[in-house]
């Protein structure tokens, strides 16, 4: 099928290890994602902002270890003891997101009370800290604090130009030469920025039935820019 057909032909990210972009900013996390033996009753939240590698880092963490992954928001009460399986590992992905989803906090609760006792690995991902999660139920929200945390740095600008390669190449996109670093040298520093600019000049190139543009790409930086400020 032609892409000049205006539908998203998106192929999925890839999130193996392979395809993962080592960078001093997310050095501290890649090191206690590789040492869960060295977690604190086998423990851990990883903290960052939209778009920074948690998912990706969830995803081939979860494939070396075994871990079921499981959005927070999807939490159950009655599902927690089937989660913690003995001697297992379990991902809760957007676990800022338990404190707006009906059953969740108490199942992130039973989870947090089984895992350790069950020796099953917890690693849990959020954009922010558990205090800012709107969590109600005290005795999580206390747990949820003293939980051991590892955090994602701001990207550094060759960081920020490596996702840029791998975005568009997720998409399947050509970009005229130089056009990588141009970009970088003027958008924010922030991952997130850098998917929704790329997913924009991907939809603005199919409307136009035509490859990416330098003009393309600044027209939609200015726009994102403006609706940032």
């Amino acid at each position: 099928m032609s892409r000049q057909l205006t539908l998203d032909l998106t192929t999925a990210p890839a999130h193996s290890r392979a395809d993962f972009l080592p960078a001093p900013a997310n050095a501290a996390a890649l090191s206690a994602l590789d040492a869960p033996q060295d977690w604190p009753q086998g423990r851990m939240l990883l903290i960052g902002p939209e778009g920074a590698g948690k998912t990706h880092m969830a995803a081939f963490w979860a494939a070396e270890n075994g871990a079921r992954r499981i959005k927070a928001a999807a939490l159950r009460p009655e599902a927690a003891d089937l989660l913690a399986t003995e001697g297992g590992a379990l991902v809760v992905e957007d676990a800022d997101r338990a404190g707006r989803a009906a059953g969740a906090e108490q199942a992130l609760f039973h989870l947090w009370n089984l895992c350790g006792p069950r020796d099953c690995l917890l690693l849990l991902t959020a954009r922010s800290a558990p205090r800012d999660w709107g969590l109600v139920l005290p005795d999580l929200r206390s747990r949820m604090d003293a939980m051991p945390q590892v955090r994602l740095g701001p990207p550094d600008q060759a960081l920020l130009a490596a996702v840029l390669v791998k975005l568009f190449s997720d998409r399947q996109l050509a970009v005229p030469p130089g056009l990588i670093d141009w970009l970088v040298m003027r958008m924010q520093r922030d991952l997130g920025t850098a998917r929704r600019l790329v997913a924009a000049i991907d939809r603005a190139a199919m409307a136009k039935q035509g490859p990416v543009t330098r003009k393309i790409a600044a027209d939609l930086l200015d726009n994102l820019a403006a609706a940032d400020a």
